[in-house]
């Protein structure tokens, strides 16, 4: 499934951005669900090295999906985006 970058997900990337931490700093505080909204739910996993979120879509269906803070860094300067998620399970 892709999806799309909107509104909703570029906040989250801000709140993400604006901690100015290294992935280093983000592995030691990681979280499975620091970031949430009403489609969003995720954090920094240190093994993977990278933001994994859960989006759910207005059926309730579950998809994965995961970044790293670099690719974060070239979605919020594009100003756009599409993200391959996954069926989760």
């Amino acid at each position: 499934m892709n999806i799309l970058v909107t509104k909703e997900l570029e906040s989250i990337f801000a709140m993400i951005l604006l901690e100015d931490k290294s992935e280093n700093e983000w592995a030691e505080i990681e979280s499975d669900d620091m970031f949430q909204s009403k489609h969003f739910c995720g954090g920094f996993d240190a093994t993977e090295r990278a933001f994994c979120f859960s989006y759910y879509d207005d059926d309730g269906i579950e998809y994965w999906f995961q970044l790293s803070l670099s690719e974060i860094l070239v979605i919020v300067e594009q100003g756009s985006g599409v993200i391959k998620a996954r069926p989760a399970g």
